[in-house]
């Protein structure tokens, strides 16, 4: 597969047309035996987790998270992975059809219409049903495929996992958090999970154990264990004893906690974490690193981890301006709800048996965008529509990546007072726009990974060549951009 500038054009992957090609895809099978069958995955998505709550990420994190740093010593870890969108829907979207949410419209969380200075841009709010997910082309492949957890892409039953290509879905319905029943303790009355779980049970690892379940039953066969976890996002409630745990540990470290940051609505100061010790949250990541282990045990004791594409990641940075502020992504500014750093770059684990070397890192840029296109190619399938993402399994190799740009697109005024903005990524440099007044803003991210040293006056060449870029890929994606209120109009940019 070659990979294109996608400021001009998509990916475009194609093969000769098969059965399949129906619904989009073909697959493609050789002489394989038992144990030269085409890989098994299992994918940890995380809600909310910031960049920097991993210990494989940063050696001073207060999280304790062992499971996920071997997981890190034994594969690949992305020190540049990106979320395509500062909030969960459509990240959650991109990870599903290798697509920028923007295409849709399916720039907000499901259903998020908050107001500012101006209205936001129109939002689809259900993933489209002709969309073609990961799993719909893995199953045609014949993989069995599997989903627990947050799914928070649709308002209704046909837009649920069941019906867009998963054989079993545990728990994931409309809700973008367990809101039901005694939230993340049993019961959990959600009404995709039609066992209960006894009184007290902790929703972490009743998804893991369900996950785990499934390894079991179909580990002589090609599978996709899709685990989404709700952790670590609101409400904020740990088990006790890891909450206890992380009081006394929080005891011990002093120094500010917060400090100021920007404000695009409301009359409040806006105030940003700077320090982790928040002991709920951390209990809240620990369980949620003890669930990934007990799958990953499960791997081991199946006897098919040799043979299991693992991918870990996150749907958008962590919450450290609001909704108790949890947690810090500092030096990352800003968190989720921001096109900063802080709100898009998250973690990027993969362990790729066969090709990736134990205990690597790369900095090539890589996107939720780019899930779809690497699973479908490492499982024969070939792709026959038009996607954003790319196949990364060079990067998995150690080699660079054919990729020019990365882009972000937020119309909307987040709950965590992001600012309606754009972004693009070429190279080290890294351009915002500010969606209400137009305004711009260049920083070096290898010089600068803060985003406090704004370069925009200075190198004016790079700013125009790079707003340029910008603008052509919003009329790629026909972006929408805020809307006039009370008679006031807000920036647009040029044709």
């Amino acid at each position: 597969m070659k990979n294109i500038d996608m400021s001009l054009r998509l990916v475009w992957l194609l093969c000769v047309p098969t059965l399949m090609s129906l619904v989009g895809v073909s697959t493609v099978r050789g002489a394989e035996t038992d144990s030269q069958r085409t890989p098994n995955f299992v994918v940890f998505l995380v809600d909310d987790l910031g960049y920097m709550d991993v210990g494989a990420n940063n050696p001073d994190c207060f999280y304790e998270t062992p499971h996920i740093n071997r997981l890190a010593e034994s594969g690949m870890r992305f020190t540049d992975g990106y979320a395509a969108n500062p909030v969960c829907s459509p990240t959650r979207y991109s990870l599903m059809t290798g697509k920028y949410p923007t295409r849709v419209d399916a720039t907000n969380f499901f259903s998020g219409k908050r107001g500012g200075k101006f209205n936001p841009a129109p939002l689809n709010d259900n993933m489209p049903l002709d969309e073609i997910t990961i799993a719909q082309a893995l199953k045609g492949q014949g993989y069995a495929t599997f989903f627990a957890g947050k799914w928070h892409l649709g308002e209704s039953e046909e837009y649920y996992p069941q019906n867009r290509g998963f054989d079993v879905n545990i728990g994931g319905y409309s809700r973008g958090g367990p809101y039901s029943g005694k939230r993340y303790f049993a019961p959990f009355e959600n009404p995709q999970m039609k066992e209960e779980s006894p009184a007290g049970d902790h929703l972490p690892d009743r998804l893991a154990r369900d996950t785990a379940s499934f390894i079991q039953t179909n580990q002589d066969k090609p599978f996709l264990a899709y685990l989404s976890f709700y952790s670590v996002h609101t409400p904020l409630m740990g088990r006790p004893d890891l909450v206890e745990k992380y009081k006394k540990k929080a005891s011990a470290i002093s120094g500010q906690e917060f400090g100021d940051e920007e404000q695009v609505f409301g009359n409040k100061p806006r105030k940003v974490r700077t320090l982790q010790k928040h002991a709920v949250y951390a209990a809240m990541v620990e369980a949620m690193d003890q669930a990934v282990g007990k799958v990953l045990q499960q791997l081991e004791d199946s006897g098919v981890a040799d043979n299991t594409v693992v991918i870990f990641t996150s749907d958008n940075g962590g919450l450290s301006t609001s909704e108790g502020s949890p947690t810090s992504n500092m030096p990352l500014r800003g968190g989720k709800g921001w096109v900063y750093e802080g709100g898009i770059r998250v973690p990027w684990i993969v362990r790729f048996p066969g090709i990736t070397k134990a205990g690597s890192e790369s900095a090539e840029p890589i996107c939720s965008i780019d899930l779809f296109p690497t699973l479908a190619a490492s499982a024969g399938v070939n792709v026959q529509h038009e996607i954003d993402g790319i196949d990364i399994r060079p990067a998995l190799q150690g080699n660079s990546l054919d990729r020019e740009t990365l882009y972000w697109h937020y119309p909307h005024y987040s709950n965590q007072g992001g600012i309606p903005g754009g972004a693009i990524r070429e190279g080290d440099f890294k351009l915002i726009e500010r969606y209400e007044d137009g305004r711009v803003h260049l920083y070096n991210l290898a010089t600068d990974i803060g985003e406090t040293n704004d370069l925009a006056s200075s190198m004016p060449e790079r700013v125009d060549q790079m707003r340029s870029r910008l603008h052509r890929w919003y009329q790629t994606v026909d972006a929408k951009f805020l809307q006039e209120k009370n008679g006031q109009r807000p920036w647009t940019p040029k044709n």
